[in-house]
């Protein structure tokens, strides 16, 4: 048996084509990275595969078939996979993106943000993080989704995203992460030392100094929302917190994705209250939400921190907003409500990565649109 196979780039990865015992994955539009042909026949079925014309193929992406980079959406990569994508998006596309070490972590790895830039002078930016908390897998991979769709397919997601430059920082926890996934799958904190097992580390999203300390925050180290001793303790957050304010006239909105719950969170964390403007949080919060079911996310719910989750004094969003004054901020918990929590499979990872994305086009609209 001999199939011909032209390769296309509409249909999804996750769209697959089953007959008897062959499997045919064909790719979406970054199929020259994460073609997978998966055969299960025991009849020798040979597969020819017809590349399109070599005018369509330039057209519509370079051929990677040498692995420019090993990053996928189908499984969860560890950092060095990360580490790579960044600088292949910098080498091949150097007048959008810029890789800007903005500082080291506890242990000596690379903070990173990469600058997506949009080309226009005196553009307005977003800021978008990830990967806070160590085990929240989906975090910094439903970034990197984002990242990877706004440069490499950025004419399909219209003038608002190409309008707005991007400060992206998908490992706000770097260390914690890589041990997530070497020692403990279910590892919350940074890194620091100080005492051994739970003990050690300190939860960057307690350090954050605005309203340091107070209602959900811990001074003993052994918790798992430990603050630190100090508002800033962490070279972590205090690296994110100098880039911010060095470009705060620019950031027009703060998104930090956590998971999960899948909640859409405005200040403030530290108290029910609610900033003056919440209104406006409140209705672009709702836009969001309604985004991401109009891309076939499920419902995410909208609300104060305190009063719709929990307290959590120290937070970035309640910092964002608080001290660096920026109009804009959200915390947004991903996938899902709890059947898996934060071991999610990596079947999920595309599905909530575009609920990411969904947020952030209403975001970049918001902030594109501001006088």
């Amino acid at each position: 048996m001999t199939f011909n196979v032209q390769l296309g780039v509409k249909i999804q990865m996750s769209k697959m084509i089953e007959t008897n015992e062959i499997v045919l994955c064909t790719a979406r539009s970054r199929w020259t990275r994460d073609i997978a042909y998966i055969l299960r026949s025991p009849n020798k079925v040979i597969w020819n595969v017809v590349l399109p014309s070599r005018k369509n193929w330039a057209r519509k992406r370079k051929p990677t078939f040498d692995r420019a980079y090993r990053l996928t959406w189908q499984r969860y990569h560890r950092l060095s996979d990360h580490m790579e994508f960044h600088d292949y998006l910098q080498k091949e596309f150097p007048n959008m993106v810029q890789v800007v070490n903005i500082g080291t972590s506890v242990e000596g790895r690379q903070m990173r943000v990469l600058k997506i830039s949009s080309g226009q002078p005196n553009a307005k930016a977003v800021w978008i993080d990830g990967g806070t908390h160590a085990r929240e897998w989906i975090s910094p991979a439903s970034v990197s989704y984002i990242v990877s769709e706004f440069v490499e397919n950025r004419a399909a997601h219209g003038p608002y995203v190409a309008g707005v430059d991007l400060y992206v920082a998908p490992f706000v926890n770097p260390d914690g992460y890589e041990y997530s996934h070497a020692v403990d799958r279910l590892w919350r904190k940074n890194r620091k030392a100080g005492g051994s097992g739970t003990c050690a580390g300190t939860d960057l999203n307690r350090n954050y100094g605005y309203k340091w300390g107070g209602a959900g925050s811990s001074r003993q180290p052994c918790k798992e929302i430990y603050a630190g001793n100090r508002a800033f303790s962490e070279p972590e957050t205090a690296a994110i917190s100098r880039f911010v304010l060095a470009n705060k006239d620019k950031i027009k909105a703060y998104v930090t994705f956590h998971s999960y719950g899948q909640y859409i969170l405005y200040p403030w964390g530290y108290d029910r209250k609610v900033p003056p403007d919440y209104a406006d949080l409140d209705r672009v919060g709702r836009k969001m939400a309604r985004a991401i079911q109009s891309a076939g996310g499920p419902s995410y719910t909208v609300g104060n921190s305190a009063a719709t989750l929990y307290a959590a004094s120290g937070g970035a969003d309640d910092w964002a907003k608080g001290a660096a004054g920026i109009k804009y901020t959200y915390t947004i918990e991903l996938r899902d409500n709890g059947a898996y929590g934060f071991v999610l499979p990596a079947q999920f990872i595309e599905p909530t990565a575009r609920d990411a994305m969904a947020a952030i086009k209403v975001i970049a609209e918001e902030v594109y649109n501001l006088p």
